[in-house]
């Protein structure tokens, strides 16, 4: 049976969509990095993110603020 249109399926979220705001320099950056390897601009931005916040909590125990 398909899936009904304009129905979201229950549970947690695969991904939350956010907005940012960038200088045109780092903006370029993104671009050209994401050029060389292949991928999209939300991919670079997502393996960043995720690098950086492996490095600030370690430790998945680790309470966040």
């Amino acid at each position: 049976m398909p899936a009904k249109r304009g129905r979201k399926p229950a549970g947690k979220p695969r991904a939350i969509r956010v907005t940012a705001s960038l200088p045109p320099d780092n903006c370029a950056a993104l671009e050209a990095i994401a050029k060389q390897k292949k991928v999209s601009v939300a991919w670079v931005i997502r393996d960043a993110v995720e690098k950086y916040v492996a490095d600030q909590w370690p430790s998945l125990g680790r309470e966040q603020p």
